[in-house]
């Protein structure tokens, strides 16, 4: 039994947003075609023929759809995919939908249809009104806060599972209180931190958003301070980052690649139809080959793809001999920092600094949960 996840970016990097730190549009600037338009009704097809034709009978296929801005492809996009992917599902094939958006274009019709396609819906807002309008603008340069808790009242009326994602600048980490408070006061939500990123080229730290391993630290200590609060009161709030940890002292598997160890989880797919290893490295050179010519398990065997798990598998030295190794794993890639010594992860103090901090308390939280 067979089983893909596709990240699907039917918009490519098209945005209706402008935010500052966009690490897509840094991704895009970086390869030969900056955009690669919109995803026509035959690249879509074909993603979803690949797909059913790699899980077959019984298998699973899971589509989440980023972008840039994926709602901008459209929402009668979306209804043809969803009936397309119906129609040719294998029987006894599993299909699940998530989309990750701003919110700006959402509205009643768009929530009705998540709704009645249990799309997992992830909605970008971060942490309160100033945090989120400081780097989070429109293309008029305004603020989009407002517009994005606006759209989360549409998805809880329509019943959609939504979950929160939450940028953590180097302001945001500075007001760890501050951020969990505006968010918890939406409402009953799935919650996740995603560390800031910096450009691909140049030195870690110095954009006006950068989010220092000094800061990290003690947001997460912060923010686990808070959580552990509601738990100790009897209400659980699903942070997806203290999750995983729970999940690895419990002997289960993680949500995230970033914590599983290894890199390959997902095929991302670009609009044209062109397949990478995955959503930060969807660059030139590591172009797997296109939908249009290659099946799934071909693009899995490809040697771009055997090149990119190999530099992934090589984690940091100093994980072998961390005693928090089992639970941090060298982290994402995608934060590294290289040297003639060899990788190290950029948030590896942060990590040591929260788990010498908040280990007992996790254990605590792990026996209570899965006992």
């Amino acid at each position: 039994m067979k089983n893909v996840t596709f990240l699907v970016k039917p918009a490519s990097g098209l945005c209706n947003g402008r935010c500052r730190y966009c690490f897509y549009e840094d991704v895009a600037e970086n390869r030969a075609v900056h955009s690669m338009g919109l995803m026509g009704a035959d690249t879509a097809r074909r993603l979803i023929r690949a797909a059913m034709e790699y899980v077959g009978p019984g298998g699973g296929a899971h589509f989440l759809f980023q972008g840039g801005e994926p709602t901008l492809a459209g929402l009668d996009f979306f209804r043809d995919f969803v009936a397309a992917a119906r129609k040719a599902q294998p029987e006894g094939a599993r299909i699940s939908y998530a989309i990750q958006t701003n919110g700006l274009a959402l509205d009643g019709d768009w929530a009705d249809f998540l709704g009645e396609n249990r799309f997992l819906t992830g909605l970008s807002l971060d942490g309160s009104r100033a945090l989120h309008d400081r780097y989070r603008r429109d293309s008029a340069g305004g603020g989009t806060w407002d517009r994005a808790v606006r759209s989360l009242a549409l998805l809880d009326r329509a019943g959609v599972e939504a979950n929160l994602l939450c940028v953590i600048t180097g302001d945001a980490a500075r007001s760890p209180h501050r951020v969990w408070e505006g968010l918890t006061k939406l409402g009953a939500h799935s919650l996740q931190f995603i560390p800031c990123l910096d450009p691909l080229e140049g030195p870690r730290g110095q954009a006006p958003w950068s989010l220092t391993p000094e800061d990290y630290g003690r947001f997460l200590k912060g923010i686990f301070d808070l959580w552990y609060g509601q738990l100790a009161a009897g209400r659980y709030v699903s942070v997806r980052f203290f999750d995983d940890c729970l999940r690895l002292l419990a002997g289960m598997a993680p949500s995230t690649c970033a914590m599983a160890g290894r890199c390959g989880g997902y095929l991302a797919a670009e609009a044209d139809g062109g397949l990478y290893p995955c959503d930060f490295y969807v660059l030139d050179e590591y172009c797997l080959g296109n939908i249009r010519d290659m099946t799934v398990a071909q693009a899995l065997a490809s040697p771009v793809m055997e090149r990119f798990l190999a530099q992934g598998a090589a984690r940091p030295q100093a994980c072998a001999r961390c005693p928090y190794g089992p639970l941090c794993r060298g982290g994402c890639r995608r934060d590294w920092v290289f040297s003639p010594a060899g990788p190290e992860n950029y948030y590896c103090s942060a990590f040591r600094d929260f788990f010498a901090y908040a280990l007992p308390r996790l254990r605590q939280a792990a026996g209570i949960l899965f006992r």
